[in-house]
């Protein structure tokens, strides 16, 4: 009998800690996402965890996208690394890793200190929504900082519209 109610009790503190992570992660997209006037594009969010500083505290990657920048057909993903402060999860870096016209990227997991990616890149005549060449690429943690381990050279070409959203017009490729 105690046992049963101590395995319940200890399956509340992990489904509350849950919900306190997922509500961390919420607040701090929702911010980013205002303060580019888009929104995020919630089916799309992973969320992963694992050792990114080898020193046995997991931390968690979330890859997520914000879409619709003032207004427009767009979209940008970012990795955000959170860390377990006073129990809590934080914010402590976040990195453009693709988007519409730069490469569409899927996060696969965390391995030998490094955040794993598949990734969609563009050949010379693929449309801006159609990326047809398959990759792999790396972001490691340097202090505060994502980089990306490059794997050698890359034929895939970047479009005409890459970071457009910055801009206050962008022009179709003819």
């Amino acid at each position: 009998m105690y046992s049963f109610t101590f395995l319940l009790w200890s399956g509340g503190v992990a489904s509350a800690r849950q919900d306190e992570d997922a509500a961390a992660i919420d607040t701090f997209i929702a911010r980013r996402a205002h303060r580019e006037r888009g929104e995020e594009y919630r089916e799309a969010r992973k969320v992963v965890v694992g050792d990114l500083t080898h020193d046995g505290a997991p931390e968690t990657v979330v890859l997520y996208t914000i879409e619709g920048q003032g207004g427009r057909n767009l979209y940008v993903q970012y990795l955000a690394v959170f860390t377990r402060q006073k129990g809590k999860l934080s914010a402590l870096t976040r990195a453009e890793v693709g988007g519409k016209s730069v490469r569409s990227v899927e996060l696969t997991s965390v391995e030998d200190d490094a955040i794993l990616l598949e990734t969609m890149g563009y050949a010379p005549k693929d449309a801006s929504c159609c990326p047809s060449v398959r990759g792999a690429t790396r972001y490691v943690l340097s202090g505060r900082t994502l980089r990306e381990q490059k794997q050698g050279r890359s034929q895939v070409r970047h479009n005409n519209y890459v970071r457009c959203y910055r801009v206050n017009l962008c022009v179709d490729r003819v």
